[in-house]
Parts: structure tokens; C-alpha cells; sequence
């Protein structure tokens, strides 16, 4: 089994001069993080030492070129590019990726631009990375796609393999209030391209049930512990928190390149309180915040003046992006003004570099840190916070953290702070600075044993396992389908039976749930399905259902078929008069009524039907977050309140129903059941209701939930499209026989 990993980057970068092209590796925490785990591929017992990465090579290749650019990439780097113009990559990457997502899922909205162009451009390249991977995708291939430059590439894929695909999402998923900004189509179709993997995964599980809240208000699915059914489709969102090579930082701090560099760093540092700042350039960081704070500790705190020292590293980052080029001159400015400030000539407060760091400098750099201020207003992860405490061999330094990264919610021994206040991050470096050393080291010791444990090799296992896993019990649902052999068997029992017995739910088995309950009414191609079936007299047809006799009477009174309404209330047989299954009391509808009257109320689109024996709030059309809510408290008080009555609280899809105890489907279907001999039974539903009738029907029955769900059916068919073409099946083969 191969893994595919799929990118917006190549783990290689290809430069061109002169018509010569470079390969060199590239710089980001994805490539660095996910090429630790491609190196551990050879112990892992998932995946096989094979894996294909496919991404953009970071230029425009000339198409004469690109035979041999691709067979080398292949061949001496596992990777396949993806050729996409300088056009194209503007508008896609620098327009809506980093224009459009990037400040919209950090929480900065007044920076987000919604162009539709920008959109065009997305979906345009997305299809082109599309291409790229059905070029090279294999049938037994593992498929993680990374990053919310593809997130339009699951749903894609999906249409086309039949392969297990999983996403991870490497920056924040915004609450649902920030996230439908994005113009409707746009975010439905973000929403349908991520659900087209079979995992989608995130740093925290603030941003998981996130994106749960928005498929839930925005596209209606309800899941079930991060759960999600469409069709024959199982979707799970879930929880993995990237880690890092911890083995790789905590023993390089013991290296003699290192130690040499810390000699040279401590020549200049060794005399002062070092606290560490370094990130990218970019709005999210904080970087102004943290520069504020540290100007207000100095002015608050003369006596670390002359004995701290600000060691801020600034790594270039998107140059050209308008929002970038202006926070550098204020970063600039501002570093100046406190030097100028505080500074003199035996003193700098503050150590300022705008440039990146090879591995060795930045691991010396950590190593003689006593504190490193990490203040991103809004991030996915953060990494360096990790790397800052793996390095620390003898347990000592502390690690200030914004409580709006992924890693506080793993590294609570640190100093959180919020980033967006200056006072709190002052008092973070006021207790930094005066920590004991004891404090330190239990902190720290925490802290790695932790970061040791779950490290990036871990998070990746656990991901393609948890993938592999979703693919199995798919599997398991799938070979509950009625398949083909199966269904050859039922329609052959079928035809050489003598007296046969069906049972039919109608909502969501014969008609698609409709917003409009009375609107679902049944169209020809059912009734003559029905009338087509019941014309054997050696078949005899029950239509199950909730609706009110009055309805069912209405909708199918002059076939010649059973009928059960109310979920089991009342029975209409042979002679066509309706009997209700047992003496019952309605007066409860009183108490109740007024009850279900005011959450109609409280909810707009939710509404009453009174039936005879029965009661039903439904919340279809109402908004699908809030109508969950609304319904749980509801059913919290129904239950109370009827504890010690003769009446039962159901929760169906949309629905709630207060019925009389002792009611369902399988005590009404036992009177068909018990009055004759069959030697062929058949019972399709679709609802929970269907249940009760599944579990006491003969072993030998057909049984089939529609659906793919737990159930005691026997088998599965995936919507009520397929139940029809059953139907209809059967008729043709009986009426040919």
C-alpha cells in the first residue's frame, strides 16, 4: 500500500537561472514534519516504505521542459509536480488562499478580500491539481491531502476513486459566525469539497466540532461523535495534534556544532536574560503585540533594564502581500524606538534580524534562551513552542504561550496568556523572569515527557490508522448491501414462495424526507409499484407508517393493502376498517399540547400535528443548529415530565413523537405476521421505528434498513431510489415468470 501525499508544495524547490534548474529542499513545518514520518515509513506497520508526493515545484515550468523536470522529480525525490502557470499561482495562492482564507480563518476579517475571480481561480487550480493526481494515483494508494489550498480536491477524487482520503487542515477552522462570511456558494462548496474525504482532521477539538457546527448549520448533517453519513459515504472529523521530531531537537542541543555556536551566541548574550522572539512575518503573529509588551515591562520593571536582552527574529515571509510590507515598517519603527529609547552604548534591549535561521543556529538559539514569548493572535499549532522546550536539556528556560494557538491546549505547564491584552503578556514576563529554576524543571519535565510521547511520527501513525480503520468499518457497512447475489436470491425466493408478506415504510423508504410534510405525497411510479405488487393475491402489502390513519386512508384507501398508522396505533386489514391495536387514553394530548406549543414557538419553522393517539413536534425547517439544541432540552423535559405516565417520548429525524406506551411496529406487524403461514417475509425501513419490527421478525425474513447505519437488518440498500428499482425488479421478473 502506497501513501499519496498531496500539497499546494513539492517538499523540493526548483529555482531556474540561465535556463539551469536547482533542486533544493524546501523550508515549512509540513515538509519538515511529514518528512520525518516518510523516513519512519520502514517501521510502520500501515504503510508500506512507498510513498508519491504531489505538489507545485515553486515555478513555471516551459512545457519542453517538463517531461524531464517530472521523470526527475520522480525518480530522485518521490515527487510529481504539479505545472500550474505564474497566472494561475498568483490568483490562486497570493489571491484567495492567502487574501481569502488565510485572514478569514485568523479571526482578521476586515482583511479578507471576496473576489470572485480569486474563487474562480481556486476552483480552477484545484482541478488542475486533480489531473495531477489521477495521473499517478494507483487503486490500492493511501491519499492525505494537505492544507486548505486543496480543500476543494477530496469531493473531487471522491467522484472518481474509490481509494480511502483523508485531509488535514493545518490552520485554524473558524467558528461558524466567521465562517459563513464567505459568499453562500463558496462555503457550501468548501464544506462538500472536505466532505468528500473519508477523515478530515484538525489541531484541536475546539476547531473540529467547529467545522462540525458549520456542516450542521450550513449543509444540515447531523453526525455522531464526530460521525457523518451521507449515502453510502462515512465521513469523520477528529482530533490529531501535530507534534515534532523531538528526538531530533532534544539531542542536537548535545552536538558539538551546536555547542559552538551557543560558545559564540553567549559571548554576546551570556551576560543578560535572553528572552526569544521569532516567527514569520504575518499579521497573526502578534509580533507588534509582543514588542508593546515588552517596552511597558521595561518601563514598569527598571531593574531588569541593562540585564534582559530581546532576541527578536523576524523570517521573511509572502513578500509583496500589502498587509506584510506594512507591518514590517512597523515592526522596524518600533524595535527602534525602544532601543532608542532604553538602549546605550553598553546595551541593546533588543537584538532585531529579519532573515531565516538554519537548524544549528536556531537550536543553539533556543539553548541559551531563558525565555521564549510566543503571542500569535490566532494560530493553528505553533511548532516553535514545541521545538523551544525539546531542546531544553537541562529542563530549564520558560515558554510564554498565546492561548490562541493549537499547542496551549497540550502545553498548559506553560505561561498562557492572552495575546491580544498587553498587560497579560507584561505579568507573563514579570513571573518568567523571576521563576525558580525548581519551577522550571517541573514544568519542562512535563512538558517533553509529553511532547516525547505523542512526537510527529505519532501524529501521522494515528491519523493513517484512524483512516484505515474509517475504511474497514466502511467496508463492514458495504457488505451489508443487498448486492447482487443476494438480491438474485431474494427475488428467487420470492418467485417460488406461495404466500409472501412485505412490509414498507413510507418517509425516506418509498419518498425522500421533505421539508413539507404534507407535500411528500406518492407519486404514480409508487402507487402503481404498490398496486403492481398487491395485484398477486399470494402477496399481501402492509404500508407502514407514522402519519394518521386519515392520510393514509386518503393517499392509498383504494389499493388493496394493509396499512399501519401512527407508528402502530391503528391497523387497517383485509376488511379495510381501521382497528386500533389496544384501548387507549389521549387525555395526556392536554397536558402535553400546550407544552409543544411553546418551543413552536421559541423555534421558527418548527410546528405541531395532533393525530388522534399520538403527538409530533417537527423541526425539519427549522434552522438545524438551533433546532438540535431546542430539541434536546425539549426531550430533557418530555421525559421528566412523563416519567409516571402511560406514554412514551420517540426521537425520529426532525421529529418528536409522544405516543402511548407499548406502541410500535413490531407489536402491529406480529398481527400479519401470526395470522398466516409465510414462507416469504420482506420488511424495508428506514427509521429507527423500523427497528422494533426488524428485531422480531422470523431469521428467515428479508430485513433491509435504508441507510448506512447499525441496525438489526439483515442488509442495507443506500437510499429509497434503490428501493424502488428493487421493487420494480421484482414485479418485471414475477410478471416474466
Amino acid at each position: 500500500m502506497r501513501l499519496l501525499v498531496v500539497s499546494n508544495r513539492l517538499p523540493i524547490t526548483i529555482t531556474e537561472k540561465q535556463g539551469l534548474y536547482k533542486f533544493q529542499k524546501s523550508a515549512g513545518g509540513l515538509v519538515s514534519g511529514l518528512s520525518v514520518y516518510l523516513d519512519s515509513l520502514k517501521s510502520s506497520s500501515c504503510v508500506e516504505n512507498n510513498y508519491v508526493w504531489v505538489g507545485w515545484p515553486g515555478i513555471a515550468v516551459a512545457d519542453k521542459k517538463k517531461n524531464e523536470i517530472r521523470n526527475k522529480l520522480l525518480a530522485g525525490y518521490d515527487s510529481y509536480p504539479v505545472f500550474i502557470t505564474e497566472k494561475y499561482m498568483d490568483k490562486f495562492y497570493h489571491g484567495f488562499c492567502n487574501n481569502t482564507i488565510w485572514p478569514l480563518f485568523h479571526y482578521f476579517t476586515s482583511y479578507t478580500i471576496y473576489d470572485e475571480e480569486y474563487w474562480n481561480s481556486y476552483r480552477k487550480t484545484t482541478e488542475i491539481f486533480f489531473d495531477a493526481v489521477m495521473e499517478v494515483v494507483r487503486p490500492d494508494d493511501i491519499v492525505w491531502i494537505h492544507d486548505y489550498h486543496l480543500m476543494l480536491l477530496p469531493e473531487m477524487l471522491r467522484k472518481k476513486i474509490k481509494n480511502p482520503i483523508g485531509f488535514f487542515l493545518h490552520i485554524p477552522f473558524p467558528h461558524f459566525e466567521i465562517f459563513r462570511l464567505l459568499p453562500e456558494k463558496w462555503r457550501t462548496d468548501i464544506l462538500n469539497g472536505l466532505l468528500g474525504a473519508n477523515l478530515v482532521g484538525f489541531h484541536t477539538h475546539d476547531y473540529t466540532q467547529y467545522f462540525l457546527h458549520c456542516v450542521h448549520r450550513i449543509l444540515g448533517y447531523e453526525h455522531n461523535m464526530g460521525k457523518i453519513i451521507i449515502n453510502d459515504h462515512i465521513i469523520k472529523a477528529d482530533t490529531f495534534p501535530m507534534g515534532i521530531d523531538f528526538d531530533k531537537y532534544h539531542n542536537a542541543a548535545g552536538t558539538k556544532e551546536v555547542h559552538k555556536r551557543k560558545k559564540e551566541l553567549n559571548k554576546t548574550l551570556g551576560h543578560f536574560k535572553v528572552i526569544l522572539s521569532i516567527d514569520r512575518l504575518d499579521y497573526t503573529k502578534g509580533i507588534l503585540n509582543r514588542l508593546q509588551a515588552y517596552n511597558t515591562f521595561l518601563e514598569n520593571n527598571s531593574k531588569w533594564r541593562e540585564k534582559v536582552i530581546l532576541v527578536l527574529i523576524v523570517v521573511p515571509s509572502r513578500i509583496g502581500v500589502e498587509h506584510y510590507q506594512e507591518m514590517k515598517k512597523q515592526i522596524d519603527a518600533l524595535a527602534g524606538n525602544i532601543n532608542g529609547k532604553y538602549g546605550n552604548v553598553n546595551w541593546t534591549p533588543i537584538l532585531y534580524q529579519y532573515k531565516s535561521l538554519p537548524f544549528n543556529p536556531l537550536v543553539a538559539l533556543y539553548s541559551v534562551s531563558d525565555v521564549a514569548l510566543i503571542t500569535p493572535l490566532r494560530d493553528g499549532m505553533n511548532l516553535i513552542a514545541k521545538e523551544f522546550v525539546s531542546v531544553k536539556k537541562d529542563k530549564t528556560g520558560v515558554l510564554i504561550l498565546s492561548e490562541m494557538t493549537g499547542a496551549a491546549k497540550e502545553m498548559g505547564e506553560a505561561i498562557i496568556m492572552n495575546p491580544n491584552n498587553i498587560e497579560e503578556i507584561v505579568e507573563a514576563l514579570e513571573k518568567a523572569m523571576d521563576m525558580p529554576h525548581e519551577e522550571q524543571i517541573k514544568r519542562n519535565s512535563a512538558l517533553q515527557k509529553r511532547l516525547a510521547t505523542y512526537d510527529v511520527r505519532r501524529w501521522a501513525q494515528d491519523f493513517i490508522k484512524e483512516l484505515l480503520l474509517l475504511k474497514k468499518e466502511k467496508n463492514n457497512f458495504l457488505s451489508k448491501i443487498l448486492g447482487p447475489t443476494s438480491r438474485k436470491q431474494l427475488i428467487k425466493d420470492f418467485i417460488i414462495s406461495q404466500k409472501r408478506l412485505i412490509f414498507l415504510d413510507y418517509d425516506g423508504t418509498l419518498v425522500p424526507y421533505s421539508e413539507n410534510h404534507q407535500k411528500a405525497k406518492p407519486n404514480k411510479i409508487i402507487l402503481n409499484i404498490l398496486e403492481n405488487l398487491s395485484a398477486d393475491k399470494a402477496t399481501e402489502i402492509v404500508l407502514t407508517s407514522g402519519r394518521d390513519k386519515s392520510t393514509l386512508e386518503k393517499w392509498f384507501g383504494a389499493l388493496d393493502i394493509g396499512l399501519i398508522a401512527e407508528h402502530g396505533i391503528w391497523l387497517r386489514g383485509d376488511n379495510k376498517k381501521w382497528d386500533i391495536i389496544k384501548p387507549m387514553a389521549n387525555e395526556w394530548k392536554e397536558q402535553i399540547k400546550p407544552l409543544l406549543e411553546i418551543y413552536t414557538d421559541r423555534l421558527p419553522g418548527s410546528f405541531i400535528e395532533e393525530k388522534e393517539y399520538s403527538i409530533v413536534w417537527h423541526y425539519r425547517k427549522a434552522d438545524a443548529d438551533i433546532g438540535s439544541l431546542i430539541a434536546k432540552e425539549l426531550i430533557d423535559y418530555l421525559v421528566n415530565l412523563t416519567a409516571n405516565m402511560e406514554i412514551q417520548v420517540m426521537q425520529g429525524d426532525k421529529v418528536i413523537e409522544i405516543t402511548n406506551t407499548d406502541v410500535n411496529k413490531s407489536n402491529a406487524g406480529a398481527r400479519w405476521v401470526s395470522k398466516n403461514k409465510h414462507d416469504f417475509i420482506m420488511a424495508i425501513g428506514d427509521g429507527w421505528t423500523d427497528e422494533f419490527l426488524f428485531k422480531t421478525l422470523p431469521e428467515t425474513a428479508y430485513s433491509i434498513r435504508v441507510g448506512l447505519t447499525q441496525s438489526y437488518a439483515k442488509f442495507n440498500l443506500r437510499n429509497n431510489r434503490e428501493v424502488l428499482d428493487l421493487l420494480k425488479l421484482i414485479i418485471k421478473i414475477k410478471k416474466s415468470k
